[in-house]
């Protein structure tokens, strides 16, 4: 009986070692995501590190030859949405990114969806499918000439997105930004 109890702790003692590894990356919630405006630029699009390995991030996303992101990763085009880099053999499919739609207003953050293959975001496009034909090295980040397709989604639409955060002290919405809304507004509007 005691060499069963031993046997039991021990593998008790690995599943404990092995659920801490997951630690931060489960622990993501609504409070992991930023203002958007509060994260580091990077081109058109922010990064952060939720276990605090920006510089590792940072060298990823620099990288002009591509390179697999750092576990904790967060990557934000615009405030809605979110792509969050988990612990190594979280998916496969996904080369371990979890995709985020989130709802943001001046109360803060709200998670509308979270996962892999299935989320769509507001514009109606599924995370995944989007991702999924960026070149291996580019680890799913889509960026002109990563092989994905292009966002219907202006530069000025994305820019003003991010300015007019609704969670940050924002400044008056500036002429230029006022006009990209208003197409992006256009754009989301129904057939019909």
């Amino acid at each position: 009986m005691a060499r069963k109890e031993r046997v039991s702790a021990i593998l008790c003692a690995v599943a404990l070692l092995l659920s801490v590894g997951l630690g931060n990356a489960t622990d993501i919630d609504a409070s992991s995501f930023r203002y958007i405006t509060k994260m580091t630029p990077v081109r058109q699009f922010y990064v952060d590190n939720l276990q605090g390995n920006l510089d590792v991030t940072l060298a990823a996303a620099n990288s002009t030859t591509g390179a697999v992101y750092p576990t904790g990763s967060v990557i934000q085009l615009i405030p809605g949405e979110a792509m969050v880099k988990r612990d190594r053999s979280f998916n496969a499919a996904t080369h371990d990114w979890e995709f985020f739609e989130l709802d943001v207003s001046k109360d803060g953050t709200q998670i509308r969806k979270r996962g892999t293959a299935d989320v769509v975001n507001r514009f109606g496009g599924n995370c995944f499918d989007c991702h999924v034909p960026a070149a291996a090295q580019w680890d799913f980040v889509c960026e002109t000439g990563h092989g994905c397709a292009p966002l219907a989604v202006t530069h000025a639409m994305t820019r003003a997105l991010q300015r007019t955060d609704p969670r940050c002290d924002n400044a008056p919405i500036s002429p230029e930004d006022a006009e990209a809304l208003k197409q992006l507004e256009q754009l989301l509007k129904p057939p019909g």
